[in-house]
């Protein structure tokens, strides 16, 4: 059981990472479910350059980005006061790490932000990164590509249907290049491929135990 700290003691926060379609909001919806977890979510829905960012990636791949890493540091900043208030554990879904040494390195590999640009946005990026609380356990998923495409396909998000493979292949290889030397905290990785938290029970009791040996 992944418990609550003891009075005085400040609340677990776990952060999930990984690919679109690697599995992240079901993990942190279950994590919700089976333990009494506070979620925070991803704010894509919330993102007005969304849709028009996968139709047309050099014109709107900066201001998306800028959206999210602002965004994402307010979702930072929520769940560290609401550490403040609430003893229960809490789950977030993707961090600002990835943001920027994933999803807008990709963009500026691509071409996509220029050099100016990139090194504005990097500044910024770096100034935040310093102003916001480390996770206690960083959960990776790792996921294969046919496996990814499979699941966006399914979940049928209209503006997801536009990413091309290459795209997801060149966020898959960023993933692992993030995860090789993200020190900030320990790590767990859960190849979801493999593993069905949600439907099997031997599944679970791994996670769990998996979560709870990290956590110590």
């Amino acid at each position: 059981m992944i418990e609550s700290p003891k009075e005085g003691a400040r609340p677990r926060i776990i952060a999930v990472a990984g690919n679109m379609g690697a599995g992240k909001s079901s993990l942190v919806k279950w994590l919700e479910q089976q333990f009494g977890m506070v979620p925070f979510f991803e704010p894509n829905e919330e993102n007005p350059y969304l849709s028009d960012f996968y139709a047309d990636m050099p014109r709107w791949a900066m201001s998306s980005q800028l959206f999210f890493l602002v965004r994402r540091f307010h979702i930072h900043r929520d769940v560290v006061r609401r550490a403040a208030v609430d003893p229960r554990p809490i789950v977030q879904d993707r961090t600002l790490y990835e943001d920027a040494e994933v999803f807008a390195a990709h963009l500026h590999r691509a071409g996509y932000i220029d050099e100016r640009d990139w090194r504005m946005y990097d500044d910024l990026y770096r100034t935040l990164r310093e102003e916001i609380r480390p996770p206690d356990l960083m959960i990776y998923l790792r996921c294969p590509l046919p496996t990814l495409v499979r699941r966006i396909r399914q979940r049928g998000r209209e503006f997801e249907r536009k990413v091309p493979k290459s795209y997801l292949a060149a966020l898959d290889r960023l993933y692992e290049e993030w995860h090789a030397r993200y020190d900030l905290s320990p790590t767990l990785v859960l190849e979801t491929d493999r593993l069905d938290y949600v439907e099997r029970l031997f599944d679970r009791l791994e996670v769990v135990r998996a979560i709870e040996k990290h956590l110590g």
